[in-house]
């Protein structure tokens, strides 16, 4: 079953479909249409081995990944592999990247001036999240921007004079927080553990300028261990790799909080790094804390990966293997 469709004469055919028609290579492995451009249009050919009926759906489903690829572009964005990708995988699902609005949105502007704003739908939810809930949980897997994210986010409340202090904390797992036979003073030692958490901050604020209010106390990149006894008043708290605390020090951390302050939690139940038998406090509080009001807790997923999409395709495979052998899965969240 074919279908021919008009074309705009205004619209870069180079820019719709990509370098090399990478574009269409999307399309055609989420819907198994073919593409083929003529002078006055596009050929969709579907194909002919399918029933009737999903020929008809999946030439439904190919046109309309390509008009959303033509409105992405009559609207002043760019449309790269990722873009188009994720563009494909909202359209199979239901969804519309256009109608979300989420490229309206802007977190805050970096020291370079550059606009950060949320790159999937899943993205501005947990934006929206964090702007009206006091403690908000980020879980989802690796490359969906969870701590860029909340740091962003610390940033622009700190510069609107909405909080007084950024802290930012993350277990040493992997030193089991026995940091003394490390060589140097305190910061040198934790600090190979944060320096996740000092890439974003840097990437946001600029290396000077967070190393100035870090000397000011204004910024904190502390290990979790180090958290115990505070109350942390007017302050705006992020714990990453959350998967990673065990329950007493999730229970811990939550209680820091005081007047003022706005926490967010970050983790991927996937990559729990405990050693065995012990359980993690971030599987823990999503049970736990599921109904408690001013708490919310968003869940990223495949789709929200910004990284290479290789990152994605490496999650899937992971979430497919677990699912046939879930006897080799420790813990995890359904």
């Amino acid at each position: 079953m074919d279908r021919k469709i008009q074309m705009l004469q205004e619209i870069d055919r180079a820019m719709l479909f990509g370098n090399l028609d990478v574009n269409l290579d999307i399309i055609r492995e989420a819907t198994g249409v073919e593409i083929f451009q003529r002078d006055d249009g596009l050929i969709f050919k579907a194909d002919e081995n399918m029933p009737l009926e999903q020929q008809e759906a999946s030439l439904d489903l190919a046109q309309s990944i390509v008009e959303e690829f033509i409105n992405i572009l009559e609207s002043g964005e760019s449309l790269g592999k990722q873009k188009a990708s994720y563009v494909a995988g909202l359209k199979k699902e239901g969804l519309s990247y256009r109608d979300s609005n989420v490229a309206k949105d802007v977190i805050c502007f970096t020291h370079k001036g550059k606009p950060l704003r949320p790159k999937t739908i899943g993205q501005k939810k947990y934006v929206e999240s964090i702007r009206k809930k006091d403690i908000v949980f980020g879980i989802g897997p690796a490359g969906t921007g969870k701590t860029y994210i909340a740091v962003a986010m610390a940033v622009n409340a700190f510069k609107n004079k909405e909080v007084q202090k950024i802290i930012l904390a993350r277990p040493a797992v992997e030193a089991g927080e026995r940091l003394g036979f490390l060589p140097g003073d305190l910061q040198d030692k934790v600090d190979p553990y944060l320096r996740p958490l000092y890439d974003a901050l840097y990437d946001v604020l600029g290396r000077d300028a967070s190393l100035r209010l870090k000397e000011k106390e204004a910024i904190e990149v502390v290990p979790l261990a180090y958290m115990r006894g505070r109350t942390l008043d007017n302050s705006f708290i992020i714990l990453d790799e959350a998967q990673n605390t065990t329950r007493e020090q999730m229970k811990m951390f939550l209680t820091r909080m005081g007047f003022g302050s706005k926490v967010v939690v970050t983790g991927d139940v996937t990559q729990i790094d405990l050693p065995r038998g012990k359980k993690s406090g971030l599987v823990e509080a999503s049970k736990v804390l599921k109904d408690v009001a001013d708490i919310d807790f968003c869940y990223l997923k495949d789709t929200d990966v910004v990284r290479h999409e290789l990152v994605k395709k490496i999650i899937n495979a992971y979430d497919r293997y677990y699912k046939k052998y879930p006897e080799d899965d420790d813990e995890h969240i359904s």
